[in-house]
């Protein structure tokens, strides 16, 4: 059996169908088709199962391509192994990150990495979509979620803390709600994930909670422009902690309903990665130097935007 038939046929089940294929493997799709039909001539037996957007491995199919992935990740090591001979540390790493969290917290972070390991190349794209999480050009996504799917790798990276917060000067003018079904009423400055309805679950200390849909008066996913926006006096932000917390420790932001912990996307915040796409040296230390970051300010304090668990 040609190991190159069953790479092919990792990359067809990976990319979903024979055209995104082919186009990763800068063949035509009848190439593509022909090679794969003179696989399952080989093995007696249909691979994959076809419809007319996706495709879907046989058991044999699911077998042969455990057998694939091994053989693919042990040619790109062999490969690395020979381009990086008498060489630095090189390679590219796709990232996908939050745009909030992202531009305000990994910012920093992804900076410092670059200059430590100036060889790397980052492709790095704020993004909050949660279809497709980890595509061709994506190595590691980090998300802020409930769960995490369960057909990726996911590494958790602690509690994100959501507040309801507002100036001193809008409170003074329209009053400080005491519940979160009040929000529904008032205007509300937050996020949204589109195609997704804006709800506000709002936890209490014995684990019970209140849903509370929200009809928000400005939406983006701009944090720096949300945050301006509450400092213009224009509603109640529903944003994590890490966007006001400058504001929060001078007093010019106040936070409220103090006895819930808030949430709208989830609670948590994950690093996700596809199971047994090989990883490079590059996507490795990138990976560990993120965690490594994420950890050291684990620590419960309004400074900080997670809390640990």
């Amino acid at each position: 059996m040609d190991p190159a038939s069953l790479v092919l046929l990792v990359e067809i089940i990976e990319a979903g169908n024979l055209s995104r294929a082919a186009r990763k493997l800068k063949m035509t799709r009848a190439n593509v088709s022909y090679r794969l039909a003179q696989l399952e001539k080989q093995v007696g037996s249909q691979l994959l199962r076809r419809t007319t957007v996706q495709v879907e491995a046989t058991e044999l199919g699911k077998r042969l391509l455990e057998h694939g992935i091994l053989i693919r990740n042990e040619l790109l090591q062999a490969q690395e192994s020979v381009e990086r001979l008498g060489q630095g540390l090189h390679g590219r790493v796709g990232l996908s990150v939050p745009s909030g969290y992202g531009q305000m917290v990994m910012a920093p972070w992804l900076l410092e990495f670059k200059q430590r390991y100036p060889d790397i190349v980052l492709d790095v794209v704020f993004e909050n979509r949660v279809d497709n999480l980890v595509r061709d050009e994506i190595d590691v996504a980090i998300r802020i979620m409930p769960e995490p799917p369960g057909q990726l790798v996911a590494r958790d990276m602690g509690t994100v803390r959501y507040i309801a917060c507002a100036t001193q000067t809008w409170l003074a003018q329209h009053g400080t709600p005491q519940t979160p079904q009040a929000l529904s009423t008032l205007p509300v400055i937050t996020s949204a994930v589109v195609g997704e309805k804006i709800r506000l679950r709002a936890y209490r200390e014995d684990g019970s909670f209140d849903d509370a849909p929200l009809n928000p008066s400005l939406v983006s996913e701009h944090f720096p422009f949300l945050r301006e926006a509450i400092l213009a006096h224009l509603g109640i932000g529903i944003v994590p902690d890490y966007v006001v917390q400058a504001e929060l420790l001078s007093g010019q932001v106040l936070a409220m309903l103090p006895s819930y912990r808030l949430s709208i996307f989830g609670t948590r915040m994950f690093m996700l990665y596809m199971p047994g796409r090989h990883q490079t040296r590059a996507i490795r230390t990138c990976i560990d130097f993120l965690l490594a970051k994420n950890q050291a300010q684990l620590t419960p304090s309004i400074h900080n935007p997670l809390l640990a668990p």
